[in-house]
Formats: C-alpha cells, structure tokens, sequence
C-alpha cells in the first residue's frame, strides 16, 4: 500500500508542478478558503488509482467533501486525502506546498506519505517505520534513509504555521521558554519533527483531518506522537460532532521524543 501512495503521490505532485508553472485561476470554496486547478486536479489523479488498487475502502477526499459528495460510513479503515495542503503557499508562489495521503484505521493514521513537488522533500511513514526520500527531476525516488525523532534539546525548534498563526500559539511558546522557531507551511511540520529537525508543533487553530493525517502517520511512525490539548491522541474519523462540522480537528500539539 506505501507503494502505491507514493506512485500517486508522484502523479499527483509532477501535475500541481505544471500548474505551478503554468499559474491559473484561484476560486473560492462555500467557507472562503482558496481552490485551484491543482487542488481538482490532484485529487482526480488519486482517487482514482486508490479506487482501482482498493476498491472497497472508502475515500474521504478534501475537495469532494467541499462540493457535497456523501461521505460513506467509515467502519474500520478509510483513506484520506489533501490533494494540495498549503493551497495559501502555492497561491503565495511559495514552495512548502504537498500532496499528502494517508490510511485511518479505527481511528489512527497507519501509513501516510507527505510529497512537496516544489522543493522535494518526500516523506513516508508506516507502523515502525518513517523514511526520508530523495526523489529526481523525473519524479523517481533514487534514495531512501529512516528517520526518527530525535530527543529534545535545548533550546527547543518549534514549528510553528506560517499562515495561520494565532494568540494562543504565541503563548504556547513563550511558556516553552527559549525557543527557536521555525515556520513553514503544510503538513511538513510534522515532518520535520519526524525527522529529528525539530521538537514541537503547536496547533491552535483550525484544521481538517486531511491537513494532518498523512504527516500524522508519518510522525507517529518515526516515535512521536500528537495529542489533543488534554493530552488524548488526536483521532481520526470524527462525524456528527456538537460543536464542529464532520472531520474537523481539535487544538493539537505535535512531539518529538521527550518534547514537553
């Protein structure tokens, strides 16, 4: 299965770059958010190679729970996708944009991949194991090497969004104490934590599950973890929810190893 998410990760990716280049309109969505050629485009690549290799898990796909497809019930396992996270930075002519695709299984990211075509950072991570890949000009993956999160050091990198700062993230580190910062777009975030190139990832506003789903998997593969603000794991397939729409996710603060 981490095969063929990162063939359609790649696909994916090689057709938002030829957007990318190609510039084109910015539409908006029912909540204001921006929509783009890439977006609709990425998500077609996907959805159908996810359809064809595993036709009878469902598929919760950003773009068409935004034009109202029903959403099937999701017992057990279920895909989730955002074609393009970081629509803001591809907008912007920024480069932390990616493709990122993951599966939940009751409840938890499993195996999740996280592609950023512009600069090619490619990172996938399943039970156990999390690899960094090294993907050429063709869109090949010639190099892999594991990752893992590394034990926090003083004074702690905090990942913080680039886009979608706010108040209480801003005190979140503060009271960290001396803290570098390091902001950047997307689910690359978690990434970065996987990696061992940061300790902390602060999430205090707004997000979908198919925003972190992917990189969530990824992380949790290399040894971190994200939990809620009451120290619960995220999880993932939430519907009917009081005081939120379907898939929306809590505050969340992503760790390393050892991370306060």
């Amino acid at each position: 299965m981490l095969g063929v998410f990162e063939r359609l990760a790649l696909e994916a990716g090689r057709e938002v770059m030829r957007v990318f280049r190609e510039g084109g309109a910015v539409d908006s969505k029912a909540d204001s958010s921006p929509v783009t050629e890439a977006d609709r485009e990425s998500e077609k690549i996907i959805l159908a190679g996810l359809r064809a290799a595993y036709p009878d898990i469902p598929c919760v796909a950003e773009e068409e729970v935004a034009a109202g497809i029903a959403t099937p019930d999701l017992d057990g396992a279920f895909f989730l996708i955002d074609p393009l996270d970081g629509t803001k930075e591809f907008v912007n002519r920024r480069t932390d944009f990616t493709v990122n695709i993951a599966l939940v299984r009751h409840g938890v990211p499993e195996v999740g991949v996280v592609f950023a075509p512009c600069t090619g950072r490619f990172f996938s991570g399943r039970p156990g194991k999390a690899e960094a890949l090294e993907v050429d000009a063709d869109y090949c993956i010639t190099e892999r090497r594991p990752i893992n999160v590394r034990e926090s050091g003083t004074p702690l990198a905090v990942v913080a969004s680039r886009s979608h700062n706010t108040p209480e993230t801003e005190e979140f580190i503060r009271d960290l104490g001396a803290a570098e910062i390091v902001s950047i777009g997307s689910s690359l975030k978690f990434c970065l934590l996987a990696a061992a190139e940061a300790d902390v990832y602060p999430r205090f506003g707004r997000t979908m599950e198919w925003d972190t789903a992917a990189g969530d998997a990824v992380l949790r593969a290399a040894g971190g973890m994200t939990r809620t603000v009451d120290g619960r794991p995220l999880v993932y397939g939430k519907r009917n929810q009081a005081s939120d729409s379907d898939f929306a996710n809590p505050h969340f603060i992503a760790r390393g190893k050892s991370a306060p």
